[in-house]
């Protein structure tokens, strides 16, 4: 069946809020990326999204036939998600009074994250349209990772999560290990999940000479730069990589010497206590190892100045404790960037040990500082690792993603209309 217009649900963050905060990350650049590729391909999107500044324009196009639609509900400024969910059922209002005004109609819902699913399944019974959902991150996977009682989500999500993977027409699992998470830990159908993996812009995300990278960023030739990219939270491991830094500077003093970690995420001036509480905890880290002279914290970037930072550094370490997929993996990848992970959630999926890069196990600093020294010691197999880095990202093409997923949407079509 021919798509022609699609509703994308991102309730509680908008595509185009910039990136790193504490609510905005790789569901952002998906939702942003998706749009652009759909719209190249002449099918109409709307994103809906909370208002969040009264001062932003309601409707602001994105692609040629993209628009991410501001609806108010709820305060009309950033605030907590879990609070959102008061304000569903006058987005969903929201929502239906803009398709009434522009007499518009939907062939498919396509809803990111709980609170959206949630929307969504307001408006389906105005609609009549299929509903197809992805979650980015799911709630009973970072409880099992949750240190602490505040980094635990809700019961209300955890369950509202159960509920939409049984009422939606179809869902998407980013990996194997994901769909497979939905059936164990929900009961889900397997029968109606899809594994269609995020894309990347390979046209945003390619490689520069690292000279003219560094000389942008004003890295000096003699330092190797070691990058994080990602939110400011406990389940993101940066503590382990603080950890693993120290080791280096004690067993290898002179590679230290020569090295600098540049951490990109977070808001300088976090109003959400967890994430200052984590800023508060790092900071006290980096001080209690010794290495406060290597380590700087420059907060959130766009992505346009992402691109330099991937291809100046050395290698990226994403040392999460969780990550579903993790997409600043293959944004560095395709900047021909060595990453070493957790061999954790999508990053297993996505990181082929000792091809595109290396998994260590999760929390082990000792492991992580091993790989790290391995790449700065000999540059030959990094150099080895990030060609075949470029290569194997090329499956990630949004052209590619965006392919399987209109086979999704086409199947989801034609089981719901009977065709």
């Amino acid at each position: 069946m021919m798509i022609n217009r699609i509703a994308l649900m991102s309730v509680h963050t908008s595509p185009l809020a910039m990136l790193g905060g504490k609510e905005t990350g790789g569901m952002n650049v998906y939702v942003r990326d998706l749009t652009l590729e759909l719209s190249r391909r002449g099918i109409f999107v709307d994103v809906y999204t909370r208002s969040q500044d009264p001062a932003l324009p309601r409707i602001n196009p994105l692609g040629d036939r993209g628009r991410v639609i501001h609806i108010s509900a709820g305060p009309e400024r950033p605030y907590h998600k879990n609070r959102v969910y008061n304000h569903l059922d006058e987005f969903a209002a929201g929502v239906q009074a803009q398709v009434e005004a522009e007499r518009v109609a939907y062939d498919l819902i396509y809803s990111h994250y709980w609170l959206s699913g949630l929307a969504a399944a307001r408006l389906h019974p105005l609609w009549q349209s299929p509903i197809v959902q992805m979650f980015h991150t799911l709630a009973e996977m970072k409880n099992r990772v949750a240190q602490t009682p505040a980094e635990r989500e809700t019961n209300q999500r955890v369950n509202c999560e159960g509920e939409i993977m049984r009422f939606v027409d179809r869902l998407i699992a980013a990996t194997p290990l994901e769909k497979n998470q939905m059936t164990w830990l929900y009961g889900a159908d397997p029968d109606k999940i899809s594994i269609v993996p995020p894309g990347v812009d390979l046209g945003r995300f390619k490689p520069l000479p690292k000279a003219e990278a560094r000389q942008h960023l004003g890295i000096p030739a003699h330092h190797q730069m070691i990058l994080f990219v990602g939110r400011i939270q406990p389940l993101k491991g940066i503590d382990i990589l603080l950890k693993a830094l120290a080791q280096i500077r004690a067993r290898e003093p002179a590679i230290a010497e020569n090295i600098c970690l540049s951490i990109i995420g977070g808001d300088p001036n976090p109003d959400s206590d967890i994430e200052q509480a984590e800023f508060d905890r790092l900071g006290a880290l980096r001080s209690g190892l010794g290495i406060g002279d290597l380590v700087t914290f420059l907060g959130a970037k766009d992505q346009d100045s992402l691109v330099y930072f991937y291809s100046a550094a050395e290698m990226v370490v994403m040392p999460s404790h969780y990550e579903s997929f993790g997409m600043v993996a293959l944004e560095a990848m395709a900047c021909g960037t060595p990453v070493i992970a957790s061999d954790v959630g999508g990053l297993s999926f996505s990181i082929e040990d000792g091809f595109n890069g290396y998994l260590v196990p999760g929390r082990d600093p000792q492991a992580l500082a091993d790989k790290i020294i391995l790449l700065l010691k000999h540059p030959v197999l990094s150099d080895q690792l990030s060609e075949q880095a470029q290569a194997w990202v090329t499956r990630y093409s949004w052209v590619h993603i965006a392919d399987e997923l209109l086979d999704v949407f086409d199947q989801t079509l034609e089981g719901y209309f009977g065709g």
